[in-house]
């Protein structure tokens, strides 16, 4: 009885030892299968985080360098790495040391009281590129304005070589001059000197459209605000006096059943020095500027800012219908340069004419587009030039 009793006593110590033993395994193999699940978590999360990081890194990189100046005043530790593609070396062509006062003293002498109206035009190419398309918009200027003055705000054009083309009309006694331009003197107590500051310490990404073409959106603005008078793109032919023309900016396009505008441009600007509508466009420009996106800066930004303010008290200005300055879109104008071909164009390009000599005051002649073209021997356009030209020697290509 007593063996019996010992053994089952033994068996059950022998049990629970080996229950003990099981749990004990047991503990074991959990804690490691709850370690690894652990330490897969820590390196999962470990690259989700870094891969989260490099992500907003971007959307950073991408994203802030356009908001308006107020955003990026609250983040004053963010900077852009300035690369050679930014091509900020362009900003030395629109005015760097030593230019200020020379620029200042030129200007002013050269807008004297007797000018029958004051023209500006900008040109950021190598001089010799200023080809007999441009020269024909110079003479177009003082065809209808003998006694007008012409600045032309470059500092390639400021040069011998653009004396050079410039002097047959010095010589016929036409003011024109080629000034270098001082880009920080007309910005001066306006928002876009801000602006111009953060593009030069790298605080403002530039984008990818170029960089001299946005400053000359800006500048031509600039110039106006400071000095008041004409702004014309140098494609942009002249067909009869500005001289009544005051506080006007020229409409692209309208709503064909309203007839209300769509879209300014910005190849024609005629306003009077101080204008608020200037200054606002000037803001408008430091505060949505968009490297990346053709036109924002540009005739998209006047439209923004006349739609904005259109009808405000103190906002005094006209818009013209297209037929001022836009009668011909780019689609149409390869038609000018051509001769026509059948009856039905003839009719077309006569209609065209007869509209731009009754309503127009300059003609676009959309040179990106229409620079391939050739004038041909009794087009439209050969009779435009023969008609707006002083000096008059032939142009049939750029």
């Amino acid at each position: 009885m007593d063996n019996v009793v010992a053994k089952k006593v033994t068996a059950m110590f022998n049990h629970r030892r080996l229950n003990r033993s099981r749990s004990s395994l047991f503990t074991a193999f959990a804690a490691s299968v709850i370690s690894l699940i652990v330490f897969a978590i820590f390196i999962v999360s470990h690259v989700l985080v870094r891969d989260i990081s490099e992500v907003v890194r971007i959307e950073i990189k991408t994203v802030v360098p356009y908001l308006p100046l107020r955003s990026e005043k609250e983040q004053s530790n963010y900077t852009i790495t300035v690369t050679e593609s930014n091509n900020l070396h362009v900003l030395d062509v629109f005015g760097g040391r030593d230019v200020s006062e020379k620029f200042q003293q030129r200007a002013t002498e050269f807008l004297r009281d007797d000018c029958e109206v004051n023209f500006m035009m900008t040109w950021i190419s190598p001089a010799e590129m200023f080809g007999k398309r441009e020269i024909l918009s110079v003479e177009s200027v003082f065809k209808s304005h003998p006694r007008g003055c012409l600045i032309i705000l470059s500092s390639t054009m400021d040069s011998p070589l653009g004396f050079r083309i410039l002097k047959p009309f010095l010589d016929r006694g036409y003011r024109v001059a080629a000034i270098t331009p001082d880009l920080p003197y007309l910005l001066k107590d306006t928002a876009g000197e801000t602006w111009l500051e953060e593009i030069q310490t790298g605080k403002r990404d530039p984008g990818k459209i170029s960089l001299a073409q946005n400053l000359s959106n800006l500048m031509r603005l600039a110039y106006l605000f400071k000095f008041g008078g004409v702004y014309l793109d140098t494609d942009m032919i002249v067909l009869k006096s500005f001289k009544h023309l005051r506080n006007v900016i020229g409409a692209q396009t309208l709503e064909p059943v309203s007839r209300n505008w769509t879209r300014l441009n910005n190849a024609v600007l005629i306003f009077d020095k101080n204008h608020p509508l200037l200054l606002k466009c000037i803001e408008e420009f430091a505060l949505t500027f968009n490297g990346n996106v053709w036109g924002h800066n540009g005739p998209y930004l006047v439209s923004r800012v006349a739609r904005a303010v259109e009808g405000t008290e103190g906002y005094n200005f006209t818009v013209m219908t297209p037929s001022a300055f836009y009668s011909v879109n780019w689609v149409e104008i390869e038609k000018l340069f051509k001769v026509p071909r059948t009856e039905k164009d003839l009719k077309r390009v006569r209609v065209k004419v007869l509209e731009m000599q009754r309503r127009s005051y300059g003609l676009h002649l959309w040179n990106k587009f229409s620079s391939k073209f050739e004038i041909e021997q009794g087009s439209a356009m050969d009779k435009i030039v023969t008609d707006h030209c002083v000096i008059c020697e032939k142009v049939t290509a750029s």
